[in-house]
Order: C-alpha cells, then structure tokens, then sequence
C-alpha cells in the first residue's frame, strides 16, 4: 500500500514525522483530504483540527496557522502550533480567548496589533473546540 511521508514542524521543532496513510488538513480552501500521489499543492494552512489516518486508526492534533506543501509523496506542514489533547490547559485557553476578546474591543489598535490578536484568538478557539469535543 502506498504512503506518503507527513512531516509537521512547528518552531518549537518537529511535532510528528512518519509515513501515513492519509492525512486531513483545515486549509484556507477548506477542509483538505490528502492520500498518496495527491496533486502538488501549496496553501494556507489555518487553525483547526489535523487528522492522521495510519493503520487503519486516527490521530488529531489542533494546528495553528501555517503552510501546508504537498507533493506526490509527502505533505510537509510549518505551524505555530501542533498540539494533542492532552498538552491543552482549557482554563489557559479560555483566558487566552478571553484576553483577545477584550483587546479586540480595544479601539486604540493598530491594525498589524489586531491581526495579530485575531490570530491568537482563532488559535485559542480551536484549541478550546478540540479539547471539549474529546471531553464528551
């Protein structure tokens, strides 16, 4: 059976590098599927859940933002962030949310100051999202 080879590096250093299956990404297209001998592709990655499917069993991490690169054999993603459940505080990361949400209100930003605090926000919301929906 055919692989492709996931490589996922974040600044911290490499989050998860192996051969899969098949791997689903939260891109700026959308929701993106990726098996063996995919058509290159280059695009935004955006914070959300990743989706590693090898032997037959799924692996999640919430990304960040980032680049995704995939070539016929091998997806290469760089992210802020690549996260497992377990590694998420969810009371950090409400605060995190609610920190963003108030600087947000803030109408004295500069608009390179609210990028960056929406940013931040929609990582904190995905993280927040995964965490729960494992909890249930």
């Amino acid at each position: 059976m055919a692989t492709l080879k996931l490589e996922i590096v974040t600044p911290e250093g490499r989050a998860y590098s192996d051969d899969v299956a098949m791997v689903v990404l939260p891109s700026i297209e959308g929701e993106i599927g990726v098996y063996p001998a995919h058509v290159p592709l280059m695009t935004q990655l955006l914070p959300g859940e990743l989706r590693i499917i090898k032997d037959g069993r799924t692996t999640e991490l919430v990304v960040g933002t980032g680049f995704i690169e995939v070539t016929g054999d091998s997806v290469s993603v760089l992210t802020d962030s690549a996260l497992e459940d377990q590694q998420i505080d969810e009371g950090a990361t409400q605060d995190a949310i609610n920190r963003a949400q108030a600087a947000l209100r803030d109408k004295n930003l500069a608009s390179d100051e609210a990028a960056e605090v929406e940013a931040s926000l929609a990582r904190a919301l995905a993280q927040i999202r995964f965490k729960r929906r494992r909890q249930h």
